[in-house]
């Protein structure tokens, strides 16, 4: 590797987090320390060392806050305190010193565009029509001509994430009120001052408790417009009966102004140090280049959901179509080039929401460590901020769950509610776009051993433990130096200590190959070719660099790559990094 950099690309000294790596921690199912069998602030105090072996620079938590738990926590009642599931504010307290004692900084999850039904907020609102906090969420009374609570009387015909409508009817006032989630989510109202004000107080508040920065949930939608209708949805769940409320609720006409006045209120004055990255759906790459401008202080990066759409049919994520590599080097090729001067990218293939990559774009079975690898190296090689979700250093799969009864996440059971309801899917149909897109296949409890329940909790777990931990699991990968956490490892210092990696401009080759993700990373005349077989079959592949004989960087598998003038072969799911010097054209 080359030595650590003393001087950066740019007149400037680059943002701390162009060369960090962030770790999520789902709470619920990453450590149990009482034997509830759900995952706590007191059992991540017990795997910080396995944090630190990892070498990641930023712990960002989902939510812990008080919550009656809909939505996993999505749906918060105090913004202020922690849920009991999970601890208390001093074991928080205590898991925040523990990380800063070992230079991990700690994001915690930020969910302002809706509250729980349970908040005192939405209590008071829901009160009375004349409640003070009445304006604090979206109330719209029935469509004209129709009765409250009469089918067609809600306000839009906008379909929810969860499914159904995006309205609910509250019979002691009368009106519906606005839950582009589940019904227990009602959105927050930024459109009124005294919302944000109080927002923007809790958000002090955690910074003066010394966190270090927000990860901000579907944070593009705060801005909205409340009255057209939508398009009809041609999905197979929504089946023509709701519309699409994207182009009314996703990056609205004020989102750029709310996040402006957040950045003056909230981190003017603090700013070093912090990271702020946003979930964004729908988000285009001209968003991403406003969102994460420097100049106009708002978010550092944003999540894209391109990329995690290429293999979804019509019905959405629940409709499994194979992945064509082609489309996937194209959405990500885009936003590299279109964050290259402007901006910054964050690179990520899972989270709470995603299904296990080497599931979707991998190969779980023969393949397994091969294809994770490969997968980690491709991602982890473009330029950005990556982030490792719980398990992904270890190569977790999907949960493969055989029985409809061994889901608990709300969208998977919404959705399988309203495909029965239109008599779309048999059960084992069912089953089959459950095991490929529900968030519970992240969600199982994390694999440390191979002992009952993978480690995590003596009582019985919240979510069934994916039955692979006897092979899966940290306790056997820690002492193999060839498992895919050593590989992530190796990954993150490379990030680290090649500034090539973290700076390095970026170059799609081989766009129309089916098989072989390949692109160079460039500065100062030192150029990194990435040569990726996804696929499970040998391939090769020419690539003009390797004319130049070139020093192997990381590889996946072992051995050297065999190349041969300027053709490169690749065994099945192998990855390289060769270090060339730059060509002359």
């Amino acid at each position: 590797m080359s030595a650590h950099p003393t001087t950066p690309p740019a007149a400037h000294t680059p943002a701390w987090w162009t060369s960090a790596v962030v770790y999520q921690i789902y709470p619920r199912s990453f450590q149990d320390s009482d034997g509830d069998g759900v995952g706590d602030l007191r059992g991540v105090l017990r795997r910080i060392d396995h944090l630190a072996e990892l070498g990641v620079d930023v712990v960002w938590f989902s939510p812990m806050y008080r919550s009656p738990q809909d939505d996993n926590g999505y749906d918060i009642s105090d913004y202020q305190d922690i849920d009991p599931l999970f601890g208390t504010l001093d074991d928080l307290d205590e898991v925040v010193a523990a990380l800063h004692a070992r230079g991990i900084k700690v994001v915690m999850d930020l969910v302002v565009n809706h509250t729980s039904d349970e908040h005192p907020w939405f209590a008071e609102s829901r009160s009375s029509i004349d409640s003070p906090k009445r304006d604090w969420y979206w109330w719209r009374p029935a469509r004209a001509g129709f009765a409250p609570g009469e089918p067609g009387a809600e306000p839009t015909n906008w379909e929810s994430f969860f499914s159904g409508s995006t309205w609910e009817l509250d019979a002691d006032t009368g009106e519906y009120y606005l839950h582009l989630f589940s019904r227990k989510q009602p959105d927050l109202n930024w459109e009124n001052p005294q919302v944000r004000d109080a927002v923007y107080a809790m958000m002090r508040w955690w910074l003066d408790r010394g966190i270090d920065g927000f990860r901000m949930d579907v944070i593009n939608l705060i801005s909205k417009a409340t009255h057209p209708d939508g398009s009809l949805s041609d999905g197979a769940v929504a089946h023509g009966l709701f519309g699409d409320a994207g182009p009314f609720t996703m990056n609205g006409p004020r989102l750029h102004e709310f996040l402006q006045e957040m950045h003056r209120d909230v981190f003017h004055g603090r700013r070093d140090g912090l990271l702020l990255v946003g979930e964004t759906p729908g988000a285009t790459v001209e968003d991403g280049v406003l969102l994460t401008d420097p100049a106009r202080a708002e978010l550092d990066m944003v999540f894209t959901f391109e990329h995690m759409g290429l293999d979804h049919g019509p019905g959405g994520r629940f409709d499994r179509r194979p992945l064509d590599l082609r489309d996937l080097k194209a959405t990500m090729a885009r936003w590299q080039h279109g964050l290259e001067s402007t901006g910054w990218n964050s690179l990520y293939w899972e989270n709470h929401d995603q299904p296990r990559i080497v599931s979707r774009f991998g190969d779980d079975g023969a393949h397994r460590r091969d294809s994770a690898t490969a997968l980690a190296t491709l991602l982890h090689l473009h330029r950005g901020t990556p982030y490792v979700y719980q398990g992904e250093e270890l190569g977790m799969t999907n949960a493969h769950f055989a029985a409809l009864s061994s889901y608990r996440d709300i969208e998977s059971l919404n959705f399988a509610s309203s495909a029965r309801a239109l008599g779309l899917l048999d059960e084992q149909q069912l089953v089959g776009a459950l095991a490929f897109g529900s968030r519970d296949n992240a969600r199982t409890p994390m694999q440390w051993d191979a002992t009952t329940h993978a480690g995590f909790t003596t009582g019985e777990p919240w979510l069934q433990v994916n039955p692979n931990h006897v092979d899966v699991n940290a306790a056997s990968e820690r002492v193999d130096e060839a498992s895919v956490f050593h590989h992530y490892r190796r990954l993150i210092a490379l990030r680290h200590d090649d500034r090539v990696v973290r700076f390095g401009d970026f170059r799609m080759l081989l766009p129309d190959d089916p098989d072989v993700y390949a692109f160079t990373r460039s500065l100062e005349g030192t150029t990194l070719v990435v040569a990726c077989n996804i696929s499970g079959s040998p391939r090769s592949a020419s690539i003009a660099e390797l004319a130049v004989p070139g020093e192997l960087v990381l590889g996946n598998l072992p051995g050297e790559p065999a190349i041969h003038g300027d053709v490169v072969s690749l065994r099945p799911w192998e990855a390289v990094v060769l270090r060339v010097r730059r060509s002359s054209d």
